[in-house]
């Protein structure tokens, strides 16, 4: 009797399924933060149920080991798109693709074309994802094949940036029309800083190139915050839909726990601030309206696009100074749309994005927003303009503001910029946690050691400060001498404050004799002049959990801070005292 391999058995198998079309589709929602429908959706395969091959991955691994991902694949898309269509889903259609089965000869852009013009599909609506499951070395191949795509109206996205073995490479060669953030940076970004940074840097290089970020794996509503303030507004992940058979094109939309809308008012830091009412064009528009409209208005240096509400490019002066500046170009263009003429891919920004990222986000990017400005949305609704002129005038007063009000020592806000803060917060109805930090036996140490050395102890403290937090969402002020003020908003603000202390207490030992530090203490002169042992330096924090909308002013929040701060330092060492939950007077 002839025994069968089981590498032949799942040959065997693994072709009944693509012949007999065994094979289910599920759709995972992607989202844009300001629409309530889907801006698109994931297609994904499954294998029979109750089957070895049922999930994705042993049936794609199955189907490598056999040399059969080009058929795979293209079974895969039959399922799916004949799905979608049935199901009259909205938006795009994001379709995964093996970079390698897609340069196979048997693949080829016009039978998806085909297939698609068969169901009623326009190959617009359709995003060609690539999937990285192995190495990619052809990139020229590669990027001939998609060009095919390209030509016959497909756009391109680059999936898991970040994992695998050349996606950055492949980004730069293949120009994609989105990137997909692999979901490792996204889970914990939070409380993570270096994933935060990964992720501004890859918005940043996506602003520059004209291509649209998606954040993939949000499953909380603190990832959700971090990301938005970051300015990525397309995402995906279980908090938003996970994949089902049947997704409701209708979205329930999260609302944010960790952060509060802000008021946007003259004196606010965010871009909402520098708001200019700019009438917007439409696409049925000529270009010879609008540059009539530049001409009478000499302020203006570019006028947005909108469609529906949603800005969607910017018409800059110089293009179409330059456009009617050639022979006959007026006459050959001035009454086309002037979408024709327009960038599509200006630079927008959410009204509640702060000054700091604006600002981050201008002089990262390698084209001309500075100069030309920027679009300013709510929700994802035009609003009006901004421009870097507006934006440097701002950032000029911010920081002599906060050169005015901050601490010397540490250039840490000082008590203007923390009153101001705590009265923001509690304007908005923005819940917080204040943080009550004081060093405890820090005269004495002065008299030992000299002030300079005590300088160089409080500078300590407030870097300490400054790194264990959010700088997102959290503030570190310096009341003065050797008390801080920590406003938090991070969920897990216990746990960064018990880090504190354990990394205050870490890095003390320098700034002691060994002897001192052996012995945990040392004789000082005390306030009646006689000479004392005294304990070492060591930090206390007083924190009380604030409901804003139970406190009428920052004086309120400052005594229930002061009273907790008292109840820590009655505890010997280094200490940590919550307030139990209690209401404003």
């Amino acid at each position: 009797m002839i025994r069968h391999s089981s590498n032949e058995r799942a040959c065997a198998e693994l072709a009944d399924i693509i012949q007999q079309q065994q094979l289910s589709a599920v759709f995972q929602p992607i989202a844009a933060l300001n629409q309530a429908s889907a801006y698109g959706f994931e297609g994904l395969i499954r294998g029979p149920s109750d089957h070895p091959l049922h999930a994705p991955q042993q049936l794609f691994q199955a189907a490598a080991q056999n040399q059969c991902l080009a058929q795979l694949d293209w079974a895969c898309h039959q399922v799916i798109i004949q799905a979608f269509i049935e199901q009259q889903l909205p938006g795009k259609l994001f379709l995964n693709v093996c970079p390698l089965s897609l340069m196979q000869d048997a693949f080829r852009a016009q039978a998806m074309l085909d297939l698609l013009q068969a169901v009623g599909l326009d190959p617009h609506r359709v995003v060609i994802e690539l999937t990285e499951t192995q190495a990619t070395s052809d990139y020229a191949r590669l990027a001939q094949a998609l060009q095919h795509y390209r030509e016959m109206g497909f756009q391109i996205a680059l999936d898991d940036l970040g994992e695998g073995y050349s996606s950055l490479r492949l980004w730069s060669e293949l120009k994609p029309d989105f990137v997909k953030i692999d979901k490792y940076f996204i889970q914990g970004i939070s409380q993570d800083r270096q994933k935060r940074q990964f992720v501004r840097s890859i918005q940043h290089i996506a602003l520059s190139t004209g291509c649209n970020v998606i954040a993939e794996g949000i499953e909380n509503h603190a990832e959700l915050a971090v990301i938005e303030r970051l300015g990525i507004h397309l995402i995906q992940g279980f908090l938003i839909g996970r994949p089902e058979i049947q997704p409701n094109p209708l979205l329930d939309m999260p609302k944010h726990r960790t952060e509060q809308p802000v008021y946007i008012g003259q004196s606010s830091t965010h871009a909402g601030a520098l708001l200019q009412i700019v009438p917007s064009a439409c696409q049925t528009d000529s270009n010879e309206a609008v540059w009539r409209r530049l001409t009478q208005q000499a302020d203006l240096s570019a006028i947005p696009v909108v469609d529906n509400e949603r800005p969607i490019g910017l018409i800059k002066r110089n293009d179409l100074l330059e456009l009617f500046s050639r022979p006959f170009s007026r006459e050959l263009f001035g009454a086309r749309s002037c979408s024709t003429q327009m960038d599509r891919h200006p630079l927008i920004i959410e009204q509640a994005t702060s000054l700091t990222e604006l600002a981050r986000l201008l002089t990262c990017s390698e084209r001309s927003d500075l100069n030309d400005g920027f679009i300013i949305t709510e929700q994802g609704r035009y609003l009006g303009m901004g421009t870097g002129r507006d934006l440097i005038r701002a950032m000029t007063e911010l920081q002599i503001s906060a050169a005015r009000h901050a601490n010397p020592l540490t250039g840490l806000p000082g008590n203007a910029p923390i009153q101001n803060t705590i009265s923001q917060y509690l304007q908005t109805e923005c819940n917080f946690t204040v943080v009550y930090v004081d060093l405890d036996h820090f005269k004495p140490y002065n008299d030992v050691y000299g002030y300079a050395r005590g300088d160089e102890l409080l500078q300590l403290c407030g870097q300490l400060l400054q790194s264990s937090v959010d700088s997102q969402l959290d503030f570190v002020g310096h009341v003065g001498g050797d008390d801080f003020i920590l406003l938090l908003r991070s969920p897990n603000w216990r746990s960064h404050c018990e880090q504190i202390l354990s990394d205050f207490q870490q890095q003390l030992a320098p700034f002691f004799k060994p002897a001192h530090w052996q012995a945990q203490s040392y004789l000082a002169h005390n306030r009646h002049n006689k000479l004392q042992l005294h304990p070492l330096v060591s930090m206390s924090l007083g924190a009380v959990e604030i409901v804003a909308s139970e406190y009428q002013s920052h004086h309120e929040v400052a005594n229930h801070a002061s009273s907790a701060k008292h109840m820590a330092k009655m505890q010997s060492g280094h200490s940590l005292y919550i307030a139990p939950l209690s209401r404003g007077i």
